[in-house]
């Protein structure tokens, strides 16, 4: 199924996915593009229940299309995207590699923006977007907002990843060398991000164009500890500011030492999203 390809391919969508059909469906379904240019690839990372093309495309257009490699066993998600990688490297004449997570929902003008940005402005390798965290059970839904430019971006990364992973896209020529490092559980897109700004230049659009589920029985929900302890070691492996490596840390130490439950709450109060009535922002070149 699926029309066949042209080459290159303007993206590669990867989506590794592990018992979340359903989400995995959403997500495919949410993304807009000329079908012929870009490519699913799922990483099916050891489901209970192996996911298989045909039973994806009784929920999605025949003109989707989709690759699938499979995990036997689960081996956790740094490993397969890095498979991920590896397989669309070798397989695939790609330009860039947009990420999304199942559950999570791209605006229909996402990757056209992005890609737009990134022609025009050659000297960036890395972009990400503004979005929206939703629980989707409550409906209630807060705004992730960050600096949009590479100097404020360095500055904020001692603080908080600003890079929300199901956002990013990178070009493949610059940045194929790079993999999720696996040294940092539960935080390999941090450390991948941390490693990337380090050597390229990199942007936020401030758009919101992908909405995030907020899923509390998601990775970071359920490894939350271990994930504060490895953006510890990611800022003290890249951060060369000691000012602001010792306020990275400290602002880690309150949240190790804050409930789950209490940050988020605070997060939904202050950046509290009501659909429909927020104006979209402008998309800023640089």
């Amino acid at each position: 199924m699926g029309n066949e390809l042209y080459s290159p391919l303007d993206i590669c969508v990867l989506i590794p996915c592990h018992n979340n059909v359903s989400g995995l469906i959403e997500s495919i379904n949410s993304i807009v593009y000329d079908h012929r240019k870009f490519l699913v690839l799922v990483v099916d990372d050891g489901s209970a229940v192996a996911i298989t093309r045909n039973a994806l495309y009784q929920y999605l257009p025949a003109t989707v299309n989709i690759q699938l490699i499979r995990l036997r066993q689960n081996q956790g998600i740094t490993k397969a995207l890095n498979e991920g990688l590896e397989f669309v490297y070798a397989n695939h004449d790609v330009r860039f590699i947009a990420r999304l997570d199942c559950g999570d929902i791209c605006s229909p003008d996402r990757f056209f923006k992005q890609i737009a940005f990134l022609e025009k402005n050659p000297g960036i390798d890395l972009v990400g977007t503004w979005c929206y965290f939703r629980n989707m059970d409550t409906g209630v839904a807060y705004k992730y907002i960050t600096p949009t430019e590479h100097g404020l971006i360095k500055r904020s990364m001692y603080f908080r990843n600003v890079f929300v992973h199901p956002t990013v896209m990178w070009r493949v020529d610059v940045l194929h060398a790079f993999r999720y490092p696996e040294k940092y559980p539960h935080a390999e897109d941090y450390g991948l991000f941390y490693d990337m700004i380090s050597k390229n230049r990199t942007a936020i659009l401030d758009d919101f164009l992908v909405t995030c589920e907020i899923n509390k029985k998601g990775i970071s929900f359920l490894n939350r500890p271990e994930q504060l302890k490895s953006r510890l070691k990611v800022i003290r492996n890249y951060g060369k500011n000691k000012l602001l490596l010792a306020a990275g840390t400290v602002k880690l130490a309150i949240l190790m030492a804050l409930p789950y439950q209490f940050i988020s709450g605070f997060k939904a109060l202050m950046y509290k999203h009501k659909p429909g009535i927020m104006k979209k922002e402008k998309v800023k070149l640089l």
